[in-house]
């Protein structure tokens, strides 16, 4: 247990872009302690280099969390106190960090956070939705069964949600919510803080189109209306009645697929990478997709 040599454990938040974007606090912190567990060492190494930091750094990621937090405590319980940082953001915050913290708690350790940057909350602020309540899911399951089950769960929660997502799943992701939620508000942020930073504000509809003419780019934060009273209401008479989810949830898929293959055809974008790109994000078989395509080219045409 911890005694009055202890270390700190300090939970030091970094920039999620911008280097200048670290608190003074911060980077007294980074001088001060005897150790830096990085998420990413090379990102963090930029960092401390960017501000001449001449610091210690090791490994803490979630591939060895689980093995490094014994020794990060023993170092901590010896007198040595150690900053917690992810490649970006607040560490533990959809980042690892999580079984340090409940290691040094349980051994008494006393545990410091130091508030700065989120893209959470960057997003959520700028998204001019309603930041409170708010539900943020961090990144949503990877399989397409668990991601789904997540997003039915929530269809009738009526404050504002918000998600992480990779560039490469984005167009999935939207195509998911789409289907689930409806064509609801939602903003789009990405690579914030950063030379290319956007906010897309618009629907979910629009935002796939959006990002179906352009090759989604850096990391996203989706900011998401909640649910309105009156869609929550009908959810509700729905699922009493037992009928016509079905028929619903596929009609969602055909608008969604329909919308990402109209911004294909508005882009010029080539007919094989239209198909690929919205079978892949909708689920739907390629040539169902494209015997859409063939129908709207001929709408065209007309």
């Amino acid at each position: 247990m911890a005694t009055a040599r202890s270390g700190v454990l300090y939970l030091v938040a970094t920039p999620i872009g911008n280097l200048e974007d670290v608190t003074l606090r911060a980077l007294r912190i980074l001088r001060e302690v005897a150790l830096v567990a990085a998420e990413d060492t090379r990102r963090t190494r930029t960092l401390l280099s960017h501000h001449k930091i001449p610091a210690r750094v090791v490994s803490l990621h979630e591939h060895n969390e689980q093995a490094r937090a014994p020794e990060l405590i023993a170092r901590l319980l010896a007198g040595e106190s150690v900053a917690l940082v992810s490649d970006a953001g607040t560490p533990g915050l959809s980042d690892p960090g999580i079984q340090v913290v409940r290691h040094a708690v349980a051994a008494g350790i006393l545990v410091v956070p130091l508030p700065g940057p989120s893209a959470f909350v960057t997003a959520l602020v700028a998204s001019g939705l309603p930041t409170a309540p708010v539900t943020f899911f961090g990144f949503l399951p990877a399989a397409p069964s668990e991601r789904r089950r997540t997003l039915d769960a929530h269809r009738a929660v009526p404050h504002t949600l918000v998600i992480y997502e990779a560039p490469h799943r984005v167009l999935k992701t939207l195509a998911a919510i789409r289907e689930a939620w409806g064509d609801r508000r939602i903003a789009v942020a990405r690579e914030l803080t950063k030379m290319h930073e956007e906010v897309f504000r618009g629907t979910v509809d629009e935002a796939i189109q959006r990002f179906t003419a352009r090759r989604p780019q850096g990391e996203f934060t989706l900011v998401i209306a909640g649910a309105e009273t009156r869609a929550v209401a009908g959810a509700r008479d729905g699922a009493a009645a037992g009928a016509g989810e079905p028929h619903e949830a596929a009609a969602h898929v055909g608008e969604t697929a329909q919308s990402m293959l109209r911004a294909a055809l508005t882009e010029g974008i080539a007919p094989f990478e239209a198909v690929r790109r919205t079978a892949e994000a909708t689920g739907l078989r390629r040539n169902a997709v494209y015997r859409m395509w063939l129908a709207l080219k001929q709408e065209t045409a007309r």
